[in-house]
């Protein structure tokens, strides 16, 4: 059976879609390369260059490759631009999301798991957050995931197809191999910037707002390593293929490490302090997000890759043979 990855060529897609292919999986990628590396998609994968929205498109790829399963990873990710393009978000989240999903129907395509995110959480839900906790997102970045995940349950309700959405908290690190890891024109992950900065790349590390009310001021948030989320993919489509119901799962590690304890650990790591600037919140962030994943362990998921400093440690060594 075939899996169709969108968004394949991109950070999350790609270490995803080498999980798919070390175990043996057959992958088609279709990815527009608008954010995405080509390079950066595992040589057993076929990759198609082209948009999820592109309704014969994925129709023929169905068709000629047997698709029986599609991970949902294509879109626009990053908050603060959401705030700034609201309607550029809904269309490339959800418009293009809905179209995908429409495809997948006539195509006859029965299993989807979906990407989303852990901001579609209330910012006031107690910590740590189940799936249960209750949904309130602050930025149209998040209201565009939460109203794909709407999409995706109405569809379930009314067709033979059935869903897994993940939600993620905040993804880090690289493929330990080497292989792929996070690349952006302008990045604003913490732990990527970090790395810049402990490589000399970047003079300092911003870091936004130092009044939330959380034990040092900084926000908190649930780091997980890339590798660790890529095989809770697995886990996800494992399920999906032996028949699970449609359901939803959240992906972290169950702790939180606030921005300062972050640019402590990289200055353990490296052996020297990070230099820093303090500046005002960025919009839409929330001061804490840390995650119960007490459901995704009990349906068979275990992390390998927990320790922050091997976190940074990987996302450094990307760094120096990505800029190599």
């Amino acid at each position: 059976m075939t899996v169709l990855v969108t968004g394949g060529a991109g950070y999350i897609g790609s270490h995803t879609t080498y999980a798919l292919l070390d175990r043996g999986d057959a992958v088609v990628v279709l990815d527009n390369l608008s954010t995405g590396m080509r390079a950066h998609v595992g040589e057993r994968a076929l990759f198609v260059e082209g948009e999820v929205s592109d309704h014969a498109l994925v129709a023929r790829l169905v068709s000629e490759h047997g698709i029986a399963s599609v991970i949902h990873f294509a879109g626009s990710i990053v908050v603060p631009d959401s705030v700034k393009d609201p309607l550029g978000y809904y269309q490339n989240n959800v418009v293009a999301s809905r179209a995908l999903i429409e495809a997948c129907i006539k195509a006859g395509v029965k299993e989807f798991i979906f990407s989303s995110t852990a901001t579609v959480y209330a910012e006031d839900a107690p910590q740590p957050l189940a799936e249960g906790s209750p949904k309130a997102p602050i930025s149209p970045y998040a209201r565009s995931k939460l109203m794909t995940e709407w999409m995706l349950e109405d569809t379930s309700k009314a067709h033979d197809f059935r869903h897994i959405v993940l939600r993620y908290f905040n993804v880090c690190g690289a493929d330990p191999q080497g292989r792929t890891g996070q690349v952006s024109p302008i990045p604003t992950h913490l732990i990527k910037r970090a790395s810049l900065v402990a490589l000399g790349r970047i003079p300092h590390l911003d870091i936004f707002g130092t009044d939330y009310p959380t034990p040092d001021g900084t926000g908190v948030r649930d780091y997980i390593h890339v590798t660790d989320l890529a095989n809770a993919h697995l886990i996800a489509l494992d399920a999906l293929r032996s028949g699970a119901a449609s359901t939803s799962y959240n992906i972290g590690y169950g702790r939180g490490l606030s921005v300062r304890q972050v640019v402590a650990a990289m200055g353990q790591v490296i052996g020297r302090p990070l230099p820093v600037k303090e500046g005002p919140r960025r919009p839409g962030d929330p001061p804490t997000l840390i995650s119960n994943p007490a459901k995704i362990r009990a349906a068979g998921w275990t992390p390998h890759h927990d320790d922050i400093a091997e976190i940074l440690r990987s996302a450094l060594d990307w760094e120096r043979r990505f800029n190599a």
